[in-house]
């Protein structure tokens, strides 16, 4: 995983309440271990017609969608099943961020493992952002992490919340794991005073 860093960018409208991760990355592709390619399966039964060509009509397959880092989402964003491909394959688009007025909490725990941010901002600031995306195709949207704003194409700055825990291993770039191999040094401190301890009272 890379540290987090803040960004800017074009925001892709999927303007569908309660899409669930059976669509945003169908069953039939979970038996893969690898992230790669997910990224042609994301929505795979929206993007594509029965032959599998691309459906022109469908956000992800316009130009403008090309390099977006940002996906402006309905409500209850991730209901469903629980399954990392889903962030995954949102990852390998090139999403860094869903922007929702709700997530599902599975889902959001698992994008948080796997550097896709899920910002939540009240129902007022989500239809602002739908309507600026359609005025404006290239408007664009600033994230800030650490700071944990959101700053609108109208130069608004939004606040929204993540768990502490979550915010610092995206900014260190690190999983679960990798946060307590980066505590090895004073795990080994505390054994070690451990051991003397238990040595002596014997």
């Amino acid at each position: 995983m890379k540290p987090f860093t803040n960004f800017t960018s074009r925001v892709v409208p999927l303007a569908i309440n309660n899409i669930d991760t059976d669509q945003i990355i169908p069953a039939r592709f979970l038996k893969t271990t690898s992230k790669q390619g997910l990224d042609q399966q994301l929505f795979y039964d929206w993007r594509y017609d029965e032959q599998g060509r691309p459906k022109q009509e469908f956000i992800l397959n316009q130009p403008r969608t090309q390099g977006a880092e940002i996906l402006l989402a309905g409500d209850n964003f991730g209901c469903g099943s629980s399954r990392e491909h889903a962030p995954w394959a949102l990852t390998q688009f090139g999403f860094r961020a869903v922007i929702s007025t709700s997530f599902a909490d599975i889902f959001r725990n698992n994008a948080l493992k796997n550097s896709l941010l899920p910002i939540v901002v009240p129902a007022d600031v989500h239809q602002a952002l739908f309507r600026a995306v359609e005025k404006d195709a290239d408007a664009r949207v600033a994230v800030n992490l650490a700071a944990q704003t959101l700053t609108l194409p109208d130069g608004r700055a939004v606040e929204f919340s993540v768990d502490a825990f979550s915010k610092q291993c995206l900014l260190d770039g690190v999983d679960e794991m990798g946060y307590i191999l980066k505590q090895e040094g004073a795990i080994r401190a505390f054994e070690g005073r451990r051991v003397g301890s238990v040595n002596t009272t014997a």
